[in-house]
């Protein structure tokens, strides 16, 4: 080897050094930061002798970090059920000292009609059974307040999270623009690469999302669902948000370029991420109890409904529990939406209201005296108010759709409604759980392969640091040769 190429190959070299040094002192720096991936100096020959940077690569795995997207969706998915149904399961059936549970105030309804019916003419006994009554109704209404408000709180939710997707797709577009341009360019994007990576990890909290990467390391971005993201630009993501919710109010779909993805009408619905969770709380879930609430209030207004005594084939009516239709009986098996809400006790019963709890036993509480049952004004008449007791355990028919217990006692498919709501609550708290330590796993994973080691790279930048200790010393050699050969070259002259 020539003077000169030992001279140009340990430059070479040294150059070399100097871009590896560089890298590695990103690396440490960015060891800590989120999603900063570990990037590697490609090295080739030169033609002849020494060595240059062919290129700056990232340390990372497509298939673990698709795994950690997936994952990432799915647990932000079931925690956003879990959190909704634990606020309807808390203020309706999780406190057992206050026993606000429909069970429990049936529960306690039929013992206080139990006592009155042992000493029907105890005027306090008639007022507590018309107060347990009072609390009865009151549960429902409330329990109807949250389930609504559980639904408001989960559209309003998904109107921030579509905000948080068009800000992120925004973003997007820029990053990958820049990874395009500098792709062509033949620079370094690897810390560009970094971004759009960590910007698509936000994304599939939102929704569940996939990344496809093509030419000059453009990127397309697809829901779960295949629904266009990103491809060369950001499709918008839309949603009209509804202020107030009611039992009978629907709320509206999320669209993305014009394609519904969430609501019955999809027909490409997301299938997981925040919004997904969301729309199946605030369309699917809360609705689902909310008919069940309606069910057991139609089939209290059932079960305390008065019959015709005269003979006279009069329709049955409401009684102690009425609700904004009656006179009329609400149908039998059928949800009536939003019954939970507006059910109440006859105001002709309740002392509060003027009225008399001693039509409790009775009866003609709606007024008429066709439907008067103690007729003879008897105060040791108990035969109503054993009947009404008796009907609290007679088996009824419950609309199916609700997924309660289709026939049963009005006791036993309020109970099956509490089953129903914990299965649900401890269900997506469970996946929630699964998903969560999946993508722990997922995540550190992916850091083995992506992340950063101290210890690899402070022993990579000792051995840096020997070949340039190694060219530097080449250099040196080389020159002092060269200063000998010139002056041997002048001596000689």
């Amino acid at each position: 080897m020539s003077l000169t190429s030992a001279l140009d190959s340990a430059r070479s070299s040294l150059m070399a050094s100097g871009i590896q040094s560089s890298v590695i002192s990103r690396n440490i720096a960015g060891a800590s930061a989120t999603g900063y991936s570990r990037k590697i100096t490609v090295l080739d020959n030169l033609p002849g002798t020494g060595v240059y940077v062919a290129a700056i690569q990232r340390a990372a795995s497509s298939g673990l970090y698709s795994n950690v997207l997936t994952a990432t969706s799915a647990a932000a998915t079931q925690s956003a059920i879990y959190d909704g149904l634990q606020q309807i399961a808390t203020a309706t059936v999780d406190d057992p000292e206050l026993d606000q549970s429909p069970t429990a105030q049936l529960n306690a309804l039929k013992q206080a009609l139990q006592q009155y019916a042992n000493a029907p003419d105890n005027a306090t006994l008639a007022q507590a059974a018309v107060t347990s009554a009072k609390d009865m109704a009151t549960a429902l209404n409330q329990a109807t307040q949250t389930v609504q408000s559980v639904r408001e709180g989960a559209d309003a939710d998904m109107k921030t999270s579509v905000q948080n997707i068009n800000q992120l797709l925004s973003q997007f577009q820029t990053v990958n623009t820049a990874i395009v341009k500098g792709t062509i360019a033949g620079d370094d994007v690897t810390d560009y690469l970094d971004q759009r990576d960590s910007i698509v990890s936000s994304l599939s909290q939102e929704v569940g999302v996939t990344m496809s990467i093509r030419t000059n390391g453009d990127a397309a971005l697809y829901t779960d669902s295949g629904v266009v993201l990103f491809d060369k630009t950001a499709r918008s993501v839309s949603f009209a948000p509804t202020n107030a919710y009611s039992p009978s109010t629907t709320g509206n779909a999320v669209y993305i370029d014009g394609v519904p993805v969430t609501g019955p009408n999809s027909v490409m619905p997301i299938k997981s991420g925040k919004l997904a969770g969301l729309a199946q709380l605030r369309d699917n879930d809360t609705v689902t109890y909310q008919s069940q609430l309606d069910e057991i209030a139609r089939g209290l207004i059932n079960t305390f409904k008065e019959s015709d005594q005269s003979g006279a084939a009069l329709p049955d009516v409401p009684g102690l529990f009425t609700y904004p239709g009656a006179p009329a009986m609400p149908a039998s098996a059928t949800v009536s939406v939003g019954l939970a809400g507006t059910i109440s006790v006859a105001a002709s019963v309740d002392p509060a209201q003027g009225g008399n709890p001693n039509l409790l036993r009775d009866g003609a509480i709606s007024g008429n005296a066709a439907y008067q049952y103690n007729t003879a004004g008897n105060a040791g008449y108990s035969t109503r108010l054993q009947q009404i007791i008796g009907n609290m355990d007679v088996s009824q028919p419950f609309d199916a759709t609700t997924q309660g217990k289709p026939n049963g006692s009005l006791i036993d498919f309020a109970s099956s409604s509490t089953s129903w709501i914990e299965n649900q609550r401890k269900a997506a708290n469970d996946s929630s759980t699964y998903q969560s330590t999946l993508l722990d796993r997922s995540t550190a994973a992916l850091s083995n392969v992506s992340g950063v080691n101290m210890d690899d790279e402070m022993s990579l930048m000792l051995q840096v640091e020997r070949t340039y200790s190694a060219s530097s010393k080449i250099i040196s050699t080389v020159d002092q040769m060269l200063q000998s050969l010139l002056a041997a070259v002048g001596t000689t002259s």
